[in-house]
């Protein structure tokens, strides 16, 4: 477990700020305390710091996991993939959200990807490969994306159209529930 170097944060942040833009400061200076970021085993963790400071205690060869596992690194740490538990700390600041109607809630957590004929509604200002928080009808995120058009080009697509790529989505924890982390 280590600080993320320079690199390193600037990659995660960019990623992260795709979704949220400048409101990653209200991740890090939350009302219930400062939390951190940590890297270990090319996975980043978010944790408080006061939890970060109770699994320092612990040897490198003992510890598995701590806080909650933002996203993880490619060999090379270039690039960053977010994975779908740090969905509920980005939702609540999300730039664009898109809301699917609730029959095609199953058809996107299978992995497709949101069609105009799923699409229940859109952020407006929405701009074409924002990232975008996926929820359903309820306001409950159900995974990220990518847009493939823009809020205004949503409105003259056709229904199979794509209007936002698949990214990460909460049917993952089952469809990948034999891999271990």
């Amino acid at each position: 477990m280590r600080p993320l170097s320079d690199t390193e944060t600037k990659v995660m942040f960019k990623k992260i700020m795709k979704y949220i833009g400048e409101r990653v400061k209200l991740l890090i200076k939350r009302p219930d305390g400062n939390y951190c970021f940590r890297i270990h085993n090319n996975r980043v963790f978010y944790v408080s710091e006061k939890h970060m400071k109770l699994a320092a205690t612990m040897p490198k060869d003992m510890l598995v996991s701590f806080g909650v596992i933002f996203g993880k690194f490619t060999k090379t740490k270039k690039l960053f993939f977010l994975h779908i538990t740090a969905l509920d700390y980005l939702a609540p600041y999300a730039q664009s959200k898109v809301w699917i109607k609730e029959s095609s809630e199953q058809h996107f957590l299978y992995a497709n990807h949101v069609m105009k004929s799923d699409l229940a509604r859109i952020t407006d200002g929405t701009p074409r490969n924002a990232g975008v928080i996926i929820c359903n009808s309820k306001d409950v995120p159900l995974g990220f994306g990518v847009a493939a058009k823009s809020a205004l080009e949503c409105r003259h697509a056709g229904p199979v159209a794509i209007v936002a790529f698949h990214q990460a989505d909460l049917g993952e924890y089952i469809r990948d529930e034999d891999k271990i982390i």
